[in-house]
């Protein structure tokens, strides 16, 4: 394979970028002014069990990230397989994101009832990260439902991980 020399085609990169293969998040907070505020991100992972942290990316231009930013408190909800619909509504501008889904609020955070897992937290750090913002969330509550399958995302498209018996 013949490295591309810089600058890069920003599609080739974000082409690059799709082969890798990633969970789907929903991540949602409440803004200063009491509306539930929320957008999708692939870009989660775990930081550390002690201290219980995890990061996420959002693009700097996602229209919560200012509330997330301000609350100091959100949720990572990553989705199951059948939460497609969810995917796609919070990628999505000018519209109720919340409709269509059941909602539980933990610690003063809207949480998808249908999630693989969620995560409660606090805003532990924030930093610059180009074109996107680098939190950092101390984890204050968690939730694991097993029996759920993940909702994948590769190569521009959602998919389905057949694990088998």
């Amino acid at each position: 394979m013949i490295p591309t020399p810089p600058p890069f085609d920003p599609r080739q990169l974000r082409d690059a970028f799709g082969c890798f293969a990633t969970g789907v998040t929903i991540v949602t907070s409440v803004d200063g002014e009491g509306q539930r505020i929320g957008l999708t991100a692939n870009s989660f992972t775990s930081v550390s069990l002690d201290p219980p942290l995890l990061l996420v990316c959002p693009a700097n231009n996602a229209s919560a990230l200012p509330g997330i930013r301000a609350s100091g408190r959100f949720a990572v909800n990553v989705l199951a397989e059948p939460s497609r619909p969810v995917a796609d509504r919070f990628a999505r501008r000018g519209i109720d994101r919340f409709a269509d889904a059941d909602w539980l609020e933990w610690d003063g955070v809207p949480v998808l009832a249908e999630a693989k897992a969620a995560f409660a937290c606090t805003l532990h750090a924030d930093h610059d990260g180009g074109d996107h913002r680098i939190l950092v969330g101390r984890i204050m509550r968690f939730g694991l439902e097993p029996s759920r399958e993940s909702l994948l995302y590769a190569h521009g498209r959602y998919r389905r991980l057949d694990v088998g018996s």
